[in-house]
């Protein structure tokens, strides 16, 4: 990865998306939201990597591999916003721009899902806006790089 590359990660059940709760989280399926995302990067001379992993650990290696020297980083931590201590602390040495994304609005939701380990180690929020979040998310990241 070098500094045309936007890393999108995505976090436990995402795999699931179009199937999962649709009335929560549509029927995108998590290959359309690579394909918006792989569209939105290629609008902009980026490159994308894409990545779910449904194992905690797994997520915390590739934030300490993206953490420096890329574009920026879009993380849906998913259920992993609520729980992982480690993951913010991992995303605490993260030295890129660093959009946390939700496609639900997560403090519309149940109680347990109001609060977010990210939310004060991440740069930027989009939170709700389905899975166009994630589009807005990478222009978001477009607009830093022209700062």
């Amino acid at each position: 990865m070098d500094s045309t590359t936007v890393l999108v990660l995505n976090g436990p059940n995402l795999n699931l998306l179009g199937e999962r709760e649709p009335e929560i989280y549509g029927s995108a399926t998590l290959a359309d939201v690579e394909n918006l995302c792989r569209v939105a990067c290629n609008a902009e001379g980026l490159t994308l990597e894409f990545r779910q992993s449904n194992h905690e650990g797994v997520l915390i290696d590739w934030v300490q591999e993206g953490r420096r020297g890329i574009a920026g980083m879009v993380v849906n931590a998913a259920g992993y916003t609520h729980t992982s201590v480690a993951l913010r602390d991992a995303m605490s040495a993260v030295s890129v721009p660093r959009v946390e994304v939700h496609i639900s609005d997560i403090s519309a939701r149940e109680e347990f899902r109001h609060h977010s380990y990210l939310t004060d180690v991440t740069d930027h929020h989009v939170i709700g806006r389905g899975v166009a979040g994630y589009v807005e998310a990478i222009q978001w990241v477009v607009s830093r790089r022209h700062r």
